[in-house]
């Protein structure tokens, strides 16, 4: 079963975070110092961290701009902060879920879950989409034959776009392909995903534009444009 990665400062917390994952089967790990965990992480990775923002040594924030030099593994914060712009800041540095204290347990773990079971490739080992190839088990897709440079939450936006070719994707459905819950607060960061991406794509070939933008509605990959 997946192994919980868990960064909570506060006792009472942890043990009732454990409590109800090993109830779901994980196994997991506690820890109270964001140092520690990107020790661990490096060692001995995780397949999900819960990660609470405020913690003694270095923030949660913090904490999670350092792992993503290394590990695009799924995080979840955790904070007794339910402010927009704490969401929004969290999601924007790398997370896939944020929750407010006081929280249910059986929620997170619900939760860490869902997370989970987005994660897992839907795509065979390798699709050919026209000018573009995607590797599902290497996490990795190709335009015109050269290896995308891509973040973990680019590469799936791209991979449920080139699987569908002409649909249009409203931002929920995308958030939904990332393993982000829509009621975060996160769909307009979807924009500065898909920007990056065009940026990405235009390096390889700077007069396409397979990613269309349809206003009002979302994005759409369309092969006559790649």
């Amino acid at each position: 079963m997946p192994h919980i990665l868990i960064v909570e400062d506060e006792a009472a917390i942890a043990d009732t975070l454990i409590f109800a994952l090993q109830g779901e089967g994980f196994t997991t790990t506690w820890l109270s110092l964001g140092r520690a965990a990107l020790e661990y992480q490096q060692a001995s990775p995780a397949d999900l961290i819960i990660l609470d923002i405020g913690l003694p040594d270095i923030s949660g924030f913090e904490t999670c701009k350092q792992l993503r030099r290394f590990s695009e593994v799924p995080v979840m914060f955790l904070s007794a902060r339910d402010g927009e712009i704490d969401r929004v800041v969290g999601l924007e540095i790398g997370a896939d879920d944020y929750v407010v204290k006081p929280f249910s347990p059986r929620e997170v773990a619900a939760r860490v879950k869902a997370i989970l079971k987005r994660m897992t490739p839907r795509a065979a080992p390798e699709v050919a989409t026209a000018l573009f190839v995607i590797d599902a088990e290497r996490v990795q897709i190709s335009y015109r034959a050269q290896p995308l440079s891509l973040t973990r939450h680019e590469f799936r936006l791209l991979q449920c776009l080139l699987e569908q070719p002409e649909r249009v994707f409203s931002r929920e459905q995308l958030l939904d392909a990332l393993g982000v819950m829509a009621d975060v607060g996160y769909e307009r960061n979807i924009d500065s995903h898909i920007k990056s991406l065009r940026a990405k794509l235009r390096l390889v070939a700077a007069e396409a534009e397979p990613i269309q933008t349809h206003r009002g509605l979302g994005y759409s990959y369309s092969p006559s444009h790649a």
